[in-house]
């Protein structure tokens, strides 16, 4: 498969996708991760509050994984881990801000891991296994993200995390531009980079601009205002701070995400100047023109804050007719259904809603194309591998690597495995990238204290019910077979106004097609049970274009003179 001194990259989740990261790099029989984080659910996954890369092809080399290093505090970067550290059991490194948040997380888990946590400071290399790594500091949308200068004998590679260039970011510093100038000076054989905005033209906005923003949108509004964000965006809560004290209006908490990313950033030395805040309980009590609630629930997370606000249905914070919602962030792929379901409860109630799309109340974290270009003049790597982007984002970042004369681009797929120093492909002297296997990947959810795969059966049977509904049978047959009663159909979410006509043309296909069996088949529980199962399912195909759950419940009774079969008669 590979070779002891390969230089491999395998992406386990977050190529192809935007979410779910978790990526192994591979030299000298050791395993290091990057990042192991969660996506979210949709529509197609009912009853999933959470999705997890599977792990299986690491767990399978456990003793081989020398440590898991985080580039920042996202949950798409973090959030696995009080799910599946078990499954793999190494030390957790990140810098201070994203291990208190991580600290936290676990002590909240249902799970009881002692995860050894080891903090690295900006520019400090630490040897792990066969690597050297080293945090250099970013800007995003959370303190304290590092891109990773993984250092072996085969070459450096450059795992940038997410990232921006933001000479005003109001909180933390602007990305390390002088350390990324030396690492590049060394040498970069292959740069793992951020695809998030590679199809926006131009440059990321500041977050002084965002700060800007909401000051203005805030001074416009009348009667009480909610603002909802990412709980972990701590500059953006404190631009939220600093534009609701300009307004001469208090603040209150809303949401225990926010309050335990409050609490992590206190902790390292952030948000040291903010205000008192007004209780939850007090809400009702400040004269609604100078108030002003942060909250969650930026994704129309249906247990969210904002989601029951909007409902009209939180147990501290309502709102009316005039008052004013900002949304302070942007929509996450796959997300867009149930965000506009809350936003359209608001709109019902005319409360003013107000977006990035109709005021910079936003700023994205990521960088745009042309920061993406200063970034590969910067760095010069011989080989770009996009990941974090669906499949569209990473072809345009791709060809931006190209246009910026990277010597190689290769676009992963989840599970392939990249060996990074193949050898230089004649008188250029480049390495040469390439696919040389594809490892097991997939999804997992956690729910009832286990973890399942997506596609377990139960999982699928519930999304098939989903969308085919579900059928019940229940047939008596005497000990010959015969049927004792009419056949008794029932149905959920197979037929609205034609129920009635359903069932009983499922009942009628279902005595048809027992008396069609013979004998001995009809004295078969499985053999009824299929026939009937088919005949139920052909009626729903015929009559609504469905194929629906069946469960068929088979009741045999003693006395063979409840009911007569006429072929027995004539027999």
């Amino acid at each position: 498969m590979y070779k002891n001194d390969d230089l491999l990259f395998v992406p386990l989740g977050g190529a192809g996708e935007i979410g779910m990261n978790a990526n192994l790099y591979h030299y000298h029989d050791s395993w290091l991760m990057v990042d192991l984080g969660i996506s979210f659910p949709d529509e197609s996954t009912p009853g999933v509050e959470v999705i997890l890369p599977d792990l299986t092809f690491i767990e399978q080399r456990r003793d081989k994984l020398v440590g898991l290093v985080l580039t920042h505090g996202h949950e798409d970067h973090l959030g696995a881990i009080p799910y599946l550290w078990n499954r793999i059991r190494c030390p957790v490194y990140g810098s201070a801000f994203t291990l208190a948040l991580l600290r936290r997380k676990l002590a909240e888990s249902r799970f009881n891991h002692e995860v050894p946590l080891i903090e690295l400071s900006m520019g400090e290399a630490k040897k792990i296994g066969a690597f050297g790594v080293e945090l250099v500091g970013l800007s995003h949308s959370i303190p304290d993200p590092a891109a990773l200068a993984i250092r072996t004998e085969a070459g450096i590679v450059l795992h940038t995390g997410d990232w921006k260039f933001d000479k005003t970011p109001m909180l933390g510093t602007n990305t390390d531009r002088c350390r990324l100038a030396e690492i590049g000076r060394e040498g970069v054989l292959a740069m793992i980079g951020d695809s998030t905005n590679a199809m926006i033209e131009g440059r990321t906005g500041s977050e002084a601009l965002a700060r800007d923003g909401l000051k203005k949108v805030i001074a416009q509004a009348t009667g009480r205002v909610a603002v909802t964000c990412f709980a972990s965006n701590v500059a953006r809560i404190d631009s939220i701070v600093k534009a609701a004290q300009a307004n001469d209006r208090s603040i209150a908490i809303v949401g225990r995400a926010l309050n335990r990313a409050m609490s992590a950033a206190r902790e390292v030395g952030y948000l040291q100047d903010l205000p008192d805040f007004v209780p939850e309980s007090d809400i009702e009590l400040v004269p609604r023109e100078h108030l002003l609630v942060i909250c969650t629930g930026t994704q129309g997370e249906p247990r969210a804050a904002m989601a029951r606000i909007a409902a009209g249905a939180h147990e501290s914070v309502s709102l009316e007719a005039g008052d004013t919602v900002i949304y302070s962030s942007r929509q996450i792929p796959g997300n867009e259904n149930a965000i506009s379901k809350v936003q359209d409860m608001l709109i019902r109630r005319k409360i003013k809603l107000v977006t990035d799309e109709d005021a910079p109340v936003h700023v994205s974290g990521h960088p745009s194309r042309d920061e993406m270009v200063e970034m590969y003049g910067i760095v010069r790597p011989h080989i770009a591998v996009p990941v974090h982007g669906t499949a569209r984002h990473l072809i345009a970042h791709a060809a931006l690597a190209d246009s910026c004369q990277v010597a190689q681009s290769i676009i992963p797929d989840n599970g392939a495995m990249i060996r990074l120093n193949g050898r230089p492909p004649g008188e250029d002297g480049n390495y040469r990238a390439e696919i040389i296997d594809d490892v097991h990947t997939g999804a997992l959810t956690h729910e009832g204290g286990q973890i399942l795969e997506l596609q377990s059966d139960m999982l699928r049977a519930r999304r098939k019910m989903l969308w085919n509904g579900a059928v019940t049978a229940s047939v008596v047959l005497n000990r010959s077979g015969a049927l004792c009663a009419v056949p008794k159909v029932s149905q959920t979410g197979v037929s609205g106004q034609n129920a009635d006509d359903f069932t009983t043309a499922a009942s009628i296909a279902i005595e048809e097609a027992v008396a069609a069996l013979n004998k001995a088949a009809r004295q078969s529980n499985s053999t009824v049970e299929e026939v009937v199962t088919q005949a139920v399912r052909r009626v729903a195909k015929s009559m609504f274009g469905r194929r629906p759950i069946s469960h068929v419940h088979i009741i045999r009774v003693g006395h063979e003179d409840i009911a007569v079969d006429a072929a027995d008669l004539i027999a």
